[in-house]
């Protein structure tokens, strides 16, 4: 029995004990510990309704059936409390409900009441036993899937929900459900495509709508997202929370268009629905243009220091901070909450920076230059993908925006789909999302090659929607898989953004990642250890595809715009453009950190600005060791 349980139990046994102050007592230290347990409202509500207090009852009641609607025993005793307390119309409400559960098989119930408490295990028991007994009852299916959801098979979950759209096509709750396992699986056109089929038989409904705005979000579209997050602000919003997110979401799209003004009144309208989250104080800050005032750092600080606010605020404010005395030259304050913004965030994470080494080593056993020169000719020939990748802050938005300004070029964004194939012929580490065995591609047969290649091609089709000739995937992490993308697409270009290495760890210290995750880069130790790593790995693929990589220091793009814009369009097979020499007035979305940095011109405001922390980074310097030279000699 888990400890909530028995908390639970022992409760159950004061009550029956007519020791009800105590149960009710633990019932209050159980739900610090375990808020969202409904079965501890149920009994909260049984010990109300044991002291005669009605009002009570119904609100402990009311919490249980929020959280867990198929709680028949709750049903039942707000029925009978409304009636009770004169309100019939409650009464008919609970009663109906109570009706709608004992219609449906018990295992069922049972099985979506242990779901509904996260007993994922238990409720996966009770119904497949069921499921063995009656194959085609859709909303069990249903119920399978979602619990396999929530248990990261994704893949099964998705094939369930196909086959109970299959026999109920008109099954809406199970069609919302199949639209978010493929966003899940980042299926973000398929994941649209549901939600434009549910709109189209409730154009308002508000969860459609989100989740069309998610599809979105994935495809990189973000110019409908402004409306129609208007439009829901515009609607029901059911709370402040609610609306926060709205606004929110809203302002990151505004940001990713190129319109921070708007995102800046949008991230402030989200404070006033909702003044104690942090990431709004933190979208300010991302802005990378904003400079707080001495109000908004009194508010931030004085938030920061409560004890009742969650970790990831916390985080969220201490890079603010941050970013905020920074800006002012306090960089001691500024270091400070730096420092606590990344000892918040690394007790979460489940980087090992001595797995990340041990990968690097599988993949230069597997990828030699002999396993290159035995598979010449493998592959799709298609020289559309440009791929730049390195290490996150070294520059790579940079030179995406610049070659995204030529006009045979689209830039697309960071996509995660080279990994996905990784993961998929290869197995994923669970602590870093490494290959976990890349020897299997040994086994790899010439027509596989072509067809992956074939299928990365038809993959980022949804998000070519320019037309251009060539786009780039601009996924960092991607230098990792430069073996897979020569044997699957040997025509495709390959840049490696560089940085040097003082100047790209302190900026990855003090950016806070949010979707593509970078879990090294909360601690300078992990930074350094990642760093050598990394140029460990590159030089293995230069020693193998000699001249396969074009390396480009972040530094030689500052002080040489000119000579890197061509070095860079002579390795893509470009003509020269004037226009990647004035990329800061090119249009285009950019979701990344520096999306604010890249529509201005080049500054050499990077190149040193680590060195007003040196006192704080000895550390990281220490750790970094020949990697402070040896980063140019591969240039």
């Amino acid at each position: 029995m888990s400890d909530r349980d028995a908390l639970l139990q022992t409760a159950r046994d004061m009550r029956a004990q007519q020791r009800i102050p105590d149960a009710l007592a633990t019932l209050m230290r159980l739900e610090t510990l375990y808020p969202r347990f409904s079965r501890l409202y149920q009994e909260r509500g049984h010990c109300h309704v044991l002291l005669g207090n009605a009002p009570a009852a119904i609100e402990a009641l009311h919490e249980a059936v929020r959280l867990n609607p198929t709680l028949p025993a709750s049903w039942d005793m707000l029925e009978q409390l409304y009636r009770m307390v004169g309100d019939s119309a409650q009464a008919i409400v609970a009663a109906q409900q109570l009706a709608t559960l004992r219609q449906l098989p018990s295992e069922i119930v049972i099985a979506n009441s242990l779901y509904a408490d996260g007993d994922l295990g238990p409720a996966e028991d009770v119904i497949r036993d069921y499921l063995r007994r009656n194959g085609g009852n859709v909303g069990a299916l249903r119920l399978l899937a979602r619990i396999c959801n929530n248990r990261g098979a994704a893949g099964e979950a998705e094939a369930l929900l196909e086959a109970v759209l299959a026999q109920a096509p008109d099954y809406h709750a199970a069609r919302l459900d199949y639209a978010m396992t493929l966003l899940q699986q980042q299926k973000h056109l398929a994941a649209r495509q549901q939600a434009e089929h549910l709109l189209a038989y409730e154009p308002d409904n508000r969860e459609y709508l989100k989740q069309y705005a998610a599809a979105c979000v994935g495809l990189g579209d973000y110019e409908p997202l402004i409306d129609l997050y208007e439009r829901l602000l515009g609607g029901q919003v059911q709370s402040g929370a609610e609306a926060a997110d709205l606004w929110l979401w809203r302002a990151a799209a505004l940001k990713i268009t190129g319109r921070g003004t708007e995102a800046i009144a949008d991230y402030r309208a989200a404070l006033v629905a909702f003044p104690g989250q942090g990431v709004a104080w933190f979208g300010l800050a991302n802005l990378k243009t904003y400079r707080f005032s001495d109000e908004d750092i009194a508010h931030m600080r004085a938030v920061e220091v409560r004890p009742d606010i969650q970790d990831m605020d916390r985080t969220y404010l201490c890079f603010a901070l941050g970013k905020a005395l920074e800006d002012r030259t306090d960089y001691e304050g500024s270091w400070s909450y730096y420092s606590k913004g990344n000892a918040v965030r690394r007790l979460t994470s489940r980087y090992r920076p001595e797995i990340a080494a041990a990968c690097a080593g599988r993949l230069k056993q597997v990828f030699t230059a002999e396993f290159f020169a035995e598979r010449a000719g493998w592959g799709f020939d298609d020289a559309a993908p440009i791929f730049v990748l390195g290490l996150p802050r070294s520059g790579s938005t940079l030179i995406e925006q610049i070659l995204a300004s030529h006009s045979e070029v689209e830039g697309t964004q960071e996509l995660i789909i080279i990994g996905r194939y990784i993961a998929e012929l290869c197995g994923q580490d669970p602590d870093c999302d490494l290959p976990l065995n890349p020897e299997v591609l040994l086994r790899l047969t010439p027509g596989a090659a072509r067809a992956l290649g074939e299928r990365f091609i038809a993959d980022t089709r949804t998000y070519r929607r320019l037309g251009k000739p060539c786009f780039i995937d601009k996924m960092p992490n991607n230098f990792w898989h430069i073996g897979l993308i020569q044997l699957i697409l040997p025509r495709a270009t390959i840049i490696d953004a560089r940085r040097e290495p003082m100047a790209c760890g302190f900026s990855n210290l003090k950016q806070l990642f949010g979707t593509i995750n970078q879990e090294f880069s909360y601690d300078p130790d992990h930074i350094a250890r990642h760093y050598r790593t990394y140029l460990d790995l590159m030089q293995h693929w230069d020693d193998v595809l000699p001249g396969r990589v074009l390396r480009v220091p972040y530094e030689d793009v500052v002080e040489d715009l000119d000579g890197s814009v061509h070095r860079l369009l002579t390795h893509c097979r470009l003509p020269f453009e004037p226009a990647c020499l004035t990329f800061h007035e090119t249009r285009r979305s950019v979701r990344t950190p520096s999306s604010e940095q890249v529509r201005q011109p080049l500054s050499r405001e990077g190149l040193d600005q680590w060195q007003h922390y040196a006192p704080w980074l000895e550390p990281l310097r220490d750790a970094l060791g020949d990697a402070l030279t040896r980063y140019r000699d591969q240039s």
